[in-house]
Protein backbone atom coordinates (compact mmCIF):
# COMPACT_ATOMS: atom_id res chain seq x y z
CA UNK A 1 0.00 0.00 0.00
CA UNK A 2 1.12 3.57 -0.66
CA UNK A 3 -0.01 6.91 0.76
CA UNK A 4 0.11 10.02 -1.41
CA UNK A 5 0.21 13.70 -0.43
CA UNK A 6 0.08 16.49 -3.03
CA UNK A 7 1.48 19.98 -2.59
CA UNK A 8 2.25 23.04 -4.70
CA UNK A 9 -1.19 24.11 -5.83
CA UNK A 10 -2.30 27.72 -5.81
CA UNK A 11 -3.50 30.70 -7.80
CA UNK A 12 -1.65 31.80 -10.92
CA UNK A 13 -2.37 34.10 -13.83
CA UNK A 14 -2.90 32.72 -17.32
CA UNK A 15 0.43 32.05 -18.99
CA UNK A 16 2.13 31.36 -15.68
CA UNK A 17 3.63 28.19 -14.24
CA UNK A 18 3.19 25.94 -11.22
CA UNK A 19 4.85 22.74 -10.09
CA UNK A 20 2.88 20.12 -8.20
CA UNK A 21 4.61 17.56 -6.03
CA UNK A 22 3.32 14.24 -4.77
CA UNK A 23 5.17 12.59 -1.92
CA UNK A 24 4.64 8.86 -1.54
CA UNK A 25 5.09 6.92 1.66
CA UNK A 26 5.19 3.19 2.05
CA UNK A 27 7.31 0.62 0.39
CA UNK A 28 8.25 -0.08 -3.17
CA UNK A 29 7.56 3.32 -4.73
CA UNK A 30 9.48 2.18 -7.80
CA UNK A 31 6.94 -0.59 -8.46
CA UNK A 32 4.12 1.88 -9.08
CA UNK A 33 3.13 3.69 -12.22
CA UNK A 34 2.27 7.23 -11.19
CA UNK A 35 -0.40 9.45 -12.65
CA UNK A 36 -1.90 12.90 -12.38
CA UNK A 37 -5.61 13.50 -12.84
CA UNK A 38 -7.79 16.58 -12.46
CA UNK A 39 -11.41 17.37 -11.78
CA UNK A 40 -13.04 20.69 -12.52
CA UNK A 41 -16.35 21.71 -10.89
CA UNK A 42 -19.25 19.88 -12.46
CA UNK A 43 -16.99 17.70 -14.58
CA UNK A 44 -15.71 14.15 -14.36
CA UNK A 45 -12.19 13.38 -13.24
CA UNK A 46 -9.88 13.22 -16.24
CA UNK A 47 -6.44 11.85 -16.98
CA UNK A 48 -3.63 14.38 -17.27
CA UNK A 49 -0.31 12.51 -17.34
CA UNK A 50 1.39 9.29 -16.30
CA UNK A 51 4.93 8.05 -15.82
CA UNK A 52 6.19 4.49 -15.78
CA UNK A 53 7.88 2.73 -12.89
CA UNK A 54 11.32 3.40 -14.35
CA UNK A 55 10.50 6.97 -15.32
CA UNK A 56 11.44 6.27 -18.93
CA UNK A 57 7.93 6.28 -20.41
CA UNK A 58 5.46 9.14 -20.12
CA UNK A 59 1.97 9.75 -21.45
CA UNK A 60 -0.05 12.95 -21.67
CA UNK A 61 -3.57 14.01 -22.42
CA UNK A 62 -3.77 15.96 -25.66
CA UNK A 63 -5.01 19.03 -23.77
CA UNK A 64 -1.72 19.37 -21.83
CA UNK A 65 0.82 17.91 -24.24
CA UNK A 66 3.69 20.33 -24.78
CA UNK A 67 2.78 22.40 -21.71
CA UNK A 68 2.97 19.92 -18.80
CA UNK A 69 5.84 17.61 -17.84
CA UNK A 70 5.62 14.68 -15.46
CA UNK A 71 8.74 13.39 -13.74
CA UNK A 72 9.69 11.26 -10.76
CA UNK A 73 12.55 11.11 -8.28
CA UNK A 74 12.74 7.55 -7.05
CA UNK A 75 15.28 8.42 -4.35
CA UNK A 76 12.85 10.99 -2.90
CA UNK A 77 9.69 8.92 -3.48
CA UNK A 78 8.21 11.92 -5.24
CA UNK A 79 6.48 12.59 -8.53
CA UNK A 80 6.15 16.06 -10.04
CA UNK A 81 3.93 17.82 -12.53
CA UNK A 82 5.48 20.92 -14.05
CA UNK A 83 2.72 23.02 -15.57
CA UNK A 84 3.66 25.83 -17.96
CA UNK A 85 1.60 28.18 -20.13
CA UNK A 86 -1.37 27.65 -17.86
CA UNK A 87 -4.85 28.45 -19.12
CA UNK A 88 -8.06 29.21 -17.22
CA UNK A 89 -9.42 25.85 -18.41
CA UNK A 90 -6.64 24.14 -16.44
CA UNK A 91 -8.40 25.22 -13.24
CA UNK A 92 -9.25 22.09 -11.27
CA UNK A 93 -8.39 19.96 -8.28
CA UNK A 94 -5.34 17.91 -9.25
CA UNK A 95 -4.92 14.41 -7.88
CA UNK A 96 -1.87 12.20 -7.72
CA UNK A 97 -2.44 8.47 -8.16
CA UNK A 98 -0.48 5.24 -8.05
CA UNK A 99 -1.05 1.80 -9.48
CA UNK A 100 0.96 -1.36 -10.03
CA UNK A 101 -1.01 -2.64 -13.02
CA UNK A 102 -1.13 -1.49 -16.59
CA UNK A 103 1.48 -0.12 -18.96
CA UNK A 104 2.02 3.60 -19.34
CA UNK A 105 1.34 4.62 -22.91
CA UNK A 106 -1.61 2.25 -23.29
CA UNK A 107 -5.26 2.78 -22.31
CA UNK A 108 -4.70 0.59 -19.26
CA UNK A 109 -1.96 2.98 -18.16
CA UNK A 110 -4.53 5.76 -17.89
CA UNK A 111 -7.20 3.98 -15.84
CA UNK A 112 -7.84 2.57 -13.27
CA UNK A 113 -5.56 3.62 -10.43
CA UNK A 114 -5.81 2.11 -6.97
CA UNK A 115 -4.30 4.76 -4.68
CA UNK A 116 -5.13 8.46 -4.60
CA UNK A 117 -4.00 11.60 -2.85
CA UNK A 118 -6.32 14.16 -1.31
CA UNK A 119 -5.98 16.64 -4.15
CA UNK A 120 -4.48 20.10 -4.66
CA UNK A 121 -6.40 23.10 -5.98
CA UNK A 122 -5.00 24.88 -9.03
CA UNK A 123 -6.71 28.08 -10.08
CA UNK A 124 -5.72 29.96 -13.22
CA UNK A 125 -7.09 33.48 -13.56
CA UNK A 126 -7.64 35.15 -16.92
Amino acid sequence: QVQLVESGGGLVQAGGSLRLSCAASGRAFSTYNMGWFRQAPGKEREFVAAISRSGLITDYADSVKGRFTISRDIAKNTVYLQMNSLKPEDTAVYYCAADQRGTVGTPEGRWPYDYWGQGAQVTVSS
